[in-house]
């Protein structure tokens, strides 16, 4: 009969390097305590990192300095909201980060979220969930509601000349019907600068 540290090992080897793992993916396999105990050993072998509080990950190794690459704040983000079935939608400063109008990357980040709002410490940085109304999250593009957001941190008629070029031409980039859907429930201000991207 196969332990169950083989039980988990089956499973985690069948994922790629970086993936992200927590106790109750294996809950078929056994009780929490008994999970908790094996992936724990797991961590001492080195077969598994600890991303977090109950939170594995498969390590994945940089070519270039042969060191240990620890999964991002959006990989373990985005694996919660997959995880407790909730949608999340990063919050100004992590949206001006992800759109390449800022090079500085937070080292504390917000998402706002229609599941359980809560904090979580990775090591040095925190990730929080805020809840907010449905409306908050009810745009539809990737590229267009973080920019959005972005411009929302950034404040009316504070665009640069480079942000504004940068922006439409990533809004080009958009599903055209996402992109009309997000216009219309965005701020009249912001709303009416994405409408530029239609131009050619």
């Amino acid at each position: 009969m196969e332990s169950i540290d083989d039980l988990i090992l089956e499973q985690i080897n069948e994922k790629k390097l970086g993936s992200i793992f927590f106790i109750s993916n294996f809950s078929e396999l056994g009780s929490d305590s008994a999970i908790r105990v094996a992936l724990h050993r797991m961590v001492k072998k080195g077969i598994l990192i600890r991303a977090a509080r109950g939170m594995y990950a498969l390590p994945k190794t940089s070519q270039l300095l042969n060191t240990e690459v620890r999964p991002d704040l959006t990989t373990i983000a985005k694996a919660i909201a997959r995880r407790d079935r909730a949608k999340i939608m990063p919050t100004g400063s992590y949206a001006l980060h992800a759109l390449g109008l800022s090079t500085q990357i937070p080292l504390n980040v917000v998402y706002y979220t229609d599941g359980t709002p809560r904090k979580i410490k990775i090591g040095n940085s925190t990730i929080t969930f805020k809840k907010v109304s449905p409306k908050t999250l009810s745009y539809r593009g990737e590229i267009s509601s973080l920019v959005i957001l972005a411009m929302k941190e950034i404040g009316k008629d504070k665009l640069t000349i480079s942000e504004e070029e940068r922006i439409l031409v990533l809004l080009k980039k958009e599903n055209i019907e996402d992109l009309k859907h997000d216009i219309k429930i965005a701020p009249q201000w912001i709303g009416e600068f994405m409408t530029k991207s239609f131009r050619k």
